[in-house]
């Protein structure tokens, strides 16, 4: 073992040996030494392989100091003691904040869960218990300059078991949450866990539903300059919050309303308020910006308007300081009594530059913890062995029971003097409050102030005038005044209760039950320290109805950093903890003491002369009992009511000798019982052979009586069936002789009838079972043909195969109606709209199909007709004047020059009489030409927009000769063009598809000719004078 593993075997024993004792051990990462059976532990900031599975099996019913010091052994021998002796326990855990004490609260409970029953219903109980760790610190726990993960509220569990030491469930008190910090924390510090792991952990569509964003600079609320911890996972720890909740036994809709309230309270942090004047002169305060309040309202169903009159006219501070929580209420309802482990984890001494209204609180919590300590470790102890008359020296130690009274006492205490100016009509200030302070507590030794009666602090300039500085058992610590008052008052206004009462939301409603205007109480509520000091009151009588197991945590270093020892704070801590102390008054006090009556009762099997039952007074029946084990008078002693027992291994060696012979009483009954139950079994047996051998003697008679029964029958049986048999022959062939009678009979008959009949089976027979056959197979053929019909779909060409080769016209017929069928089908789903549509189409296909290579890039292309909005565009406004009829073809064309083959644009017209041709940018009707003088259009096979429109010879408009045009809509404009003047003149007009057609210009015939050939200007078709009669057409 590295160093000394118990302090009280520690020689010498000074500070010096205990501080470096402590170093070695540490050094060597053994961070656990005892105190007899106080643990003291040392934080090393890192991770220990000490916690494992096979480490808890390895301290599971072990001896205290059978191993090397361990958390595991004190928790082992708390819930050993709770389990055997029936004995209610509790685990105190204390030291400063960063020493960890939180952690050890874990290991604590982990250990518990590890060891007690098993059961589907005790694991889930065991979860909850351990899942409500990760709970409480995301809601409770912050980063401080001290630790990365601070318990910013006190925590007191009870575990509750049952008589076979299974968990049934626990309760969980807290104490003074620190809820300024969520709206201020000090620099380097940041708000509580939940804020940062809801942003970083939270998915899109939860934070979209929250109304949050994840950059932690949106929130005033949050401080940036230690928003990020290195080795923190805040995303990791959301997600094993939101599986906490889950297991402890929230819904999700529970879960979800608690996160709505978190977002709420992110979003409070951005509201600002602007000053403004009313009309009477006085000032009120309005709200900047009220996206964020909109936003609040939503997520907690509060009618805006009420919420904003709220925040105008009053100041919103948290509220409620003890909440209980049962995690199994079916089984904490019980009226059974039950055995109650309680483990304590609360903040830590704490000493800062700016120390408050919570520091106060926090560190008078620790003196009433460190006074319980001292009541019970040195005091009690001390007075025990006076009071049992146990020769003692008395062994000196600080006692803070003056520093808990110059806080708590009711009359001159300063709790009872804050109260007292919180109460007060009139102005109250945070100054009167230290003036009063200064009146009263100028005296106490414990108790500094510049502005105090006391002159010897009145040239302190480290004390400010605005603080008081009071020395602590851990120090002295300064506090900072401003504040107390309005901290202690801690007021919720009635109007901002009774609008967070008016909310849609369950839990914010649930919150705030004095906002119901049904139960409003006109008492002032009790401040907060008044209300922590009765709930310290109740702890600390909690505490002192069970028997103690002290943790005392000691941190080694103020920078959270592994493997530094720093002697002076360590040193420090020794000091105020009262460690030397208490090793010296278990060095010369006894390890044990228990009343003689339990006492005899529990080791009374180890001496014959006590065992079953001593009939003397208990302490003889003791004395007589240690005499016979031969143990040494100096490990023991006689007082008054109890035994008292030096050293632990002394106890050790008892409980061994009790195991060894609860082992051999209970081989002894088990031998006893055994006898009992052979020979019970034997003269079972031995009645059971009896009537078993009546029983056969029976059997064996009955079976020779069945046996000649048997026989007689099966003889019997023989004969009547060899007179059965007879008889049956005899039967049977008087029937075959009917029978073949009967036979020859019809047989003759059958043969006159068909000598009769036969000439007219033979002409008919044929006829009826062909057409028979046949009717069958036609009925078969519609019957498939009903189920194997193709789709309505006009252009499905699929149909089902012929079956026979007789059927193969009614097949072709078949399939010929239902195609015309389908298709008149699908014709009347047209209007009359797509009918025009379709015949225009259908027109442009016998036109061009297979003749014109530009035809197939039109099928797809809707027939638009008017692409130019004549009446809509303002442009065209003369021309639409000038043309009276309907216009068909609305569209800009090119029309080829005569002289030089170049093109000009024009607007082309087509109405129900004429062609009209007008200039693109005046809109003046160039030419205008009737329908009866076109007597050709004409155009080549290419793909190609050209086209010629040729003229009666001697009409009025054939005075210039022919067009020739080039259009993108070429198919469209010859196939309206064809339809109008069929329908004008009756008369088809004649479409001439050529690579080579001549063209009247004047009185010139020019030949126009299409050839293939590369283009410069892309696939554009382009036109060039050749000479006077030729015009060539160049076509990609």
């Amino acid at each position: 073992m590295i160093g000394v593993g118990d302090m009280v075997l520690l020689e010498p024993l000074n500070e010096d040996t205990f501080i470096n004792n402590l170093k070695k051990r540490f050094d060597h990462s053994e961070i656990y030494t005892y105190i007899g059976s106080v643990v003291i532990s040392l934080n090393p900031y890192r991770s220990l392989p000490i916690y494992s599975p096979e480490k808890v099996e390895e301290y599971r019913n072990r001896n205290f100091y059978e191993l090397s010091p361990h958390i595991f052994a004190l928790s082992d021998e708390a819930y050993r003691s709770l389990r055997d002796q029936d004995k209610d326990q509790c685990i105190l855990i204390t030291g400063e904040s960063g020493a960890g004490k939180t952690e050890a609260s874990k290991l604590v409970m982990s250990y518990v869960a590890a060891v007690c029953g098993k059961g589907a219903e005790v694991n889930q109980v065991k979860e909850q218990l351990l899942q409500s760790n990760p709970v409480l610190e995301a809601f409770g726990n912050a980063k401080t300059v001290r630790n990365d993960n601070s318990s910013r509220f006190g925590k007191y569990m009870d575990i509750e078991f049952d008589f076979k030491g299974d968990p049934l469930g626990g309760v969980i008190s807290n104490y003074l949450l620190e809820k300024s910090r969520v709206v201020k924390q000090p620099r380097g510090e940041r708000n509580f866990h939940i804020f940062y792991q809801i942003l970083s952990g939270g998915s899109e569509d939860l934070l979209c539903k929250l109304k949050l964003e994840r950059d932690f600079s949106r929130y005033n609320y949050l401080g940036l300059d230690s928003a990020r911890v290195n080795g923190v996972d805040d995303a990791a720890n959301f997600r094993t919050v939101r599986n906490a909740m889950q297991i402890v036994g929230f819904m999700d809709h529970e879960t979800q309303s608690v996160f709505e309230v978190v977002a709420a309270v992110l979003k409070l942090g951005n509201i600002e308020f602007k000053p403004e004047s009313r009309v009477n002169g006085l000032d009120e305060s309005k709200i900047k910006d009220k996206n964020e309040l909109k936003e609040i309202c939503e997520l907690t169903g509060i009618d805006q308007s009420v919420l904003e009159r709220a925040f105008s006219f009053r100041t919103v501070e948290a509220k409620q300081e003890k909440v209980s929580t049962t995690l199994n209420v079916a089984q904490a309802q019980t009226k059974v009594r039950k055995k109650v482990m309680g483990v304590l984890d609360i903040y830590g001494f704490e000493i800062f530059e700016e120390n408050s209204f919570e520091q106060f609180i926090i560190n008078y919590c620790n003196e009433k913890l460190q006074q319980i300590f001292i009541e019970l470790t040195l005091k009690e102890e001390q007075e025990e062995y006076i009071r049992e008359g146990i020769e003692w020296t008395h062994i000196e130690y600080f006692n803070n029971a003056i520093i808990c009274d110059l806080i708590e006492n009711n009359q001159t205490g300063i709790l009872a003097m804050l109260d007292e100016e919180c109460l007060r009509p009139g102005t109250v200030t945070d100054d009167t409050f230290l003036e009063k302070l200064n009146q009263i507590c100028a005296t106490h030794q414990h108790f500094e102030s510049r502005m105090s009666k006391c002159s010897r602090f009145l040239n302190d300039t480290s004390l400010p005038h605005c603080c008081f500085r009071i020395q602590h058992y851990a120090g002295k610590v300064m506090y900072q005044v401003e504040g107390f008052v309005d901290k202690n008052n801690d007021l919720l206004y009635r109007d901002l209760s009774q609008a967070m009462w008016k909310a849609n939301h369950s839990l914010i409603k649930d919150l705030f039950p004095e906002g119901n205007p049904a139960k409003i109480n006109l008492k002032r509520p009790p401040t907060a320290g008044s209300q922590f000091k009765a709930s310290v009151a109740t702890l600390m009588k909690n505490l002192q109805t069970k028997n103690p197991n002290y943790i005392r945590c000691i941190k080694p270093n103020d920078k959270k950093a592994a493997h530094i020892f720093n002697d002076a704070l360590v040193c420090h801590q020794v000091r105020y903890l009262g460690l030397l102390e208490n090793v010296r008054v278990r060095r010369a006090g006894y390890a044990f003491r228990q009343p003689y009556e339990p006492c005899l009762e529990r080791y009374k099997m180890l001496c014959k002369q006590t065992w079953p039952h001593w009939r003397g007074p208990a302490r003889d029946g003791v004395k007589v009992l240690f005499n016979d084990l031969e143990i040494p008078e100096e490990e023991y002693s006689f007082g008054r009511s109890k035994i008292f027992i030096r050293n632990p291994r002394t106890l050790f060696k008892l409980e061994d000798l009790r195991k060894q012979r609860l082992e051999d009483l209970a081989t002894l009954i088990q031998k006893i019982y055994r006898g009992w139950k052979c020979r019970t079994h034997f003269l079972l047996m031995k009645k059971s052979q009896i009537v078993i051998a009546s029983w056969y003697r029976r059997y064996a008679q009955q079976k020779k009586y069945q046996k000649i029964k048997s026989s007689a029958i099966v003889v019997q049986s023989y004969i009547r069936g060899w007179k059965a048999r007879k008889l049956l022959r005899e039967l049977k062939h008087q029937k075959r002789c009917n029978k073949a009678v009967t036979t020859i009979a019809a047989y003759w008959h059958g043969t006159q009838v068909r000598r009769e009949y036969r000439k007219f089976f033979r002409a008919n027979a044929g006829k009826k079972i062909s057409e028979f056959i046949l009717q069958k197979i036609i009925q078969k053929y519609f019957l498939e043909m009903k189920t194997k019909m193709p789709s309505l779909s006009p252009v499905d060409k699929n149909w089902p195969a012929r079956p026979y080769l007789f059927l193969d016209s009614t097949h072709n017929e078949l399939k010929r109606i239902f195609h015309l069928w389908r298709c008149k089908k699908y014709r009347d789903q047209f209007t009359d709209q797509q009918k025009l549509v379709y015949e225009e189409k259908l027109e442009a296909s016998e036109l061009f199909k297979d003749k014109k290579a530009l035809y197939p890039a039109s099928v797809g292309q809707p027939f638009q007709g008017a692409y130019l909005e004549i009446s809509k565009n303002p442009k065209y406004k003369k021309l639409k004047d000038a043309v009276d009829e309907k216009i068909i073809i609305a569209e800009v064309v090119n029309k080829i020059n005569r002289a030089n083959g170049k093109a000009t644009s024009r607007i082309f017209l087509l109405t129900n009489s004429n062609v009209l041709l007008a200039d693109q940018k005046s809109g003046n009707i160039k030419s205008e030409v009737p329908l009866g003088d076109v007597t050709k259009v004409s155009m080549s096979s290419q793909n190609d927009g050209f086209f010629a429109v040729h003229l009666k010879e001697g009409s009025g408009a054939a005075g210039k000769g022919d067009f020739l045009f080039s259009s993108d809509h070429l198919i469209e404009m010859a196939t309206k063009l064809y339809r109008t003047t069929l329908s004008q003149t009756k008369q088809k007009l004649n479409i001439e598809i050529s690579d080579e057609f001549l063209v009247q210009f004047r009185q010139d015939k020019v030949c126009v000719k299409f050839i293939q050939g590369n283009q410069r200007n892309g696939n554009v078709p382009t036109c060039k004078r050749k000479n006077n009669r030729l015009l060539e057409v160049a076509v990609p």
